[in-house]
């Protein structure tokens, strides 16, 4: 991967910054020239986190259930320009909208029954994310609202659903496809409340709503049926829906919600990742289980996190430049 060499003077030259949004891969091993600091916080859920082995090790000690891993695009973007900014990192696996804005969450950890058993669950609540953001704070970035839609459920759902069909049909979409809309428009809702009260918290500071990356691909041929390394017993149909009709119109509700608030900006990860998907040879989100069979339930690995590092972080630096 390209390593990213500009010298940053605030940092250098604003024109550094702004011109153009840099490009995918740039930022990697980043040493910014300059001590002054701005400071950042990060919230969201499990896609922001890491949770999964497949994004690294868990950093925090003693554990509190968020799961927070040492690969995830935060921490690579921490370490990426850690002389610019200074991270506070809050974000916590299956966290919700309202878990971010005003709800004391319990944490899950890695207990996903039938799935795995976590030995430390459970876990005590973790604060609203929103208590970490200050009147001085510069930079949020939150990436949240698959829980709030509830993907978890229905992707449990379509697993149990498909069971036997052989791959065939849509037995997902017809039991569960009335109640979208009503969840969507939960999340756009939330995510308005949300943004609301990020703004009251942190006045001054830029917001970055960041999106979700391509699970499913356009080619739903390309999954097969009963792999467990891919969506197991979902059928392509039931995929086919899934794409379309949930995680699509899920990036477009944080993206709409985002452009009605003058303080946010949308950080698309869908487009990115298009040929990445969990049916993809390259995947950046591992499927049910991953490659040496640890349960990771559709989450981005490692190299998914690193596509996040390089468009979040391009993002901030915008964000951040002189106007």
């Amino acid at each position: 991967m390209a390593k990213f060499r500009t010298h940053l003077t605030l940092l250098g030259s604003a024109a550094a910054l702004t011109a153009g949004a840099l490009a995918p891969g740039q930022l990697a091993g980043a040493q910014p020239a300059a001590a002054a600091s701005y400071d950042w916080v990060a919230l969201g859920d499990s896609y922001t986190a890491g949770v999964i082995p497949a994004a690294g090790d868990i950093f925090e000690i003693p554990r509190d259930g968020c799961e927070r891993t040492d690969l995830s695009y935060p921490q690579v973007i921490d370490r990426d320009l850690g002389g610019l900014i200074e991270l506070t990192n809050v974000s916590c696996g299956a966290a919700t909208i309202e878990d971010v804005t005003f709800r004391a969450q319990e944490p899950i950890g890695r207990h996903l029954p039938p799935f795995s058993e976590d030995p430390d669950y459970p876990f005590p609540p973790v604060p609203p994310q929103s208590e970490a953001v200050k009147s001085g704070t510069d930079v949020i970035t939150v990436g949240v609202g698959g829980n709030t839609l509830g993907f978890d459920e229905i992707l449990r759902k379509c697993l149990e659903l498909g069971q036997g069909s052989g791959g065939v049909g849509t037995p997902c979409k017809e039991e569960l496809a009335a109640g979208i809309p009503g969840k969507l428009t939960k999340v756009s809702k939330d995510y308005d409340a949300m943004l609301a009260k990020l703004h009251e918290k942190g006045p001054h500071a830029k917001i970055l709503a960041v999106g979700y990356p391509t699970i499913i691909p356009k080619d739903t041929s390309k999954c097969r049926y009963n792999d467990l390394h891919q969506f197991l017993s979902i059928t392509q149909g039931d995929l086919d829906w899934l794409r379309q009709d949930v995680l699509e119109p899920l990036n477009k509700a944080i993206e709409k919600s985002a452009g009605a608030h003058g303080s946010a900006t949308f950080v698309d990860l869908y487009d990115s990742t298009r040929n990445h998907s969990v049916c993809d040879a390259g995947k950046w989100v591992e499927g049910i289980l991953d490659s040496d069979d640890r349960p990771t339930l559709v989450h981005p690995n490692a190299r998914g996190h690193r596509n996040a590092a390089d468009h979040v972080a391009s993002a901030i630096l915008n964000a951040i430049a002189p106007s």
